[in-house]
């Protein structure tokens, strides 16, 4: 919840500063849980926040080690925004193709440098009080980078009957790209990780919310779809738009067939049940159709 680039500190939450006392601290923690109870008008998702900020900081020991971690203390031990490390896992994996998350990050490096250090090196780019103090775009572009990690991880451990292309160009603009191309089973799939730093709604088939802004995932998902599939001449049976559990209600959110595509939206940790069973409405892919479609997508890939 409080691991996002996106998302607000436990401080923040609780609507103190980093330095307050201990005594302060559980002043405004108890003054937030009145303001925010359902049972007196508050909303219940901020209710919860405020409880999880609570948790982790409530103790000496606890904001200790929270502070070391999220860039409040002299020294910070947290490294989630870093790259993976190459694993050692041997087990077999997806066919993966393309960098997840790369592109992005890429651009965030770039923008980071010019915003804090006017194009020089900055000494960590990941630093969590860098990070926090960076424009919002600038974090949206490392939080969208980490979830386009975290589905690549997800996919990868489906085992090598799964092929996934990552990054995949959907226009001649750099932006206008497929995060995966996710080729199972169970259907073909365009997948976007996203991470919008809040709790997201619906309407009129597509997702709402006030940090979306003039956003329109669903129709941007689709639209790259269609590039793809008409270069590859490949028909999609679904499109799944993956985001981080806390700020979906329920795990699958089905959203109907748009201009012809089963649309799900997905809690993170479901995306995996999702891949191996099928969105529902899809068209499962076998055989040599199977073969006949992952030699296309192989052909026609074009990376960003």
């Amino acid at each position: 919840m409080f691991d996002s680039p996106l998302s607000a500190s436990a401080y923040e939450v609780l609507g103190v500063a980093p330095t307050v006392d201990h005594d302060e601290l559980r002043r405004a923690y108890r003054l937030r849980m009145r303001q925010t109870h359902p049972d007196t008008g508050g909303d219940a998702a901020v209710f919860i926040q405020v409880q999880y900020a609570w948790e982790l900081v409530g103790t000496p020991e606890g904001r200790a080690a929270y502070d070391r971690g999220h860039g409040f203390a002299d020294k910070s031990e947290w490294s989630g925004w870093r790259p993976p490390a190459a694993r050692t896992d041997t087990r077999p994996r997806a066919r993966s193709y393309g960098h997840p998350g790369g592109w992005r990050r890429e651009r965030y490096l770039t923008l980071i440098r010019e915003w804090a250090g006017h194009g020089v090196e900055v000494p960590d780019p990941y630093d969590p009080a860098l990070v926090r103090q960076a424009p919002r775009e600038l974090r949206r572009l490392l939080a969208d980078a980490l979830a386009e990690e975290a589905t690549a991880r997800t996919v990868a451990d489906l085992g090598m009957g799964f092929t996934v292309w990552h990054d995949v160009a959907a226009g001649t603009d750099l932006e206008d790209k497929l995060d995966h191309v996710v080729l199972s089973p169970s259907g073909l799939y365009g997948v976007m990780s996203e991470d919008f730093g809040g709790i997201v709604g619906f309407r009129r088939g597509e997702i709402t919310g006030p940090s979306l802004g003039h956003r329109a995932p669903v129709t941007t998902l689709l639209a790259r779809l269609r590039v793809v599939s008409r270069a590859a001449k490949v028909r999609f049976g679904g499109a799944i738009i993956v985001l981080p559990d806390d700020d979906l209600a329920q795990a699958v959110t089905p959203m109907g067939s748009i201009r012809g595509v089963p649309v799900v939206v997905v809690r993170r940790s479901a995306l995996a049940m999702v891949l191996r069973q099928g969105v529902p409405g899809a068209r499962a892919i076998g055989g040599n159709e199977l073969f006949d479609v992952r030699t296309r997508l192989q052909q026609t890939v074009r990376f960003v």
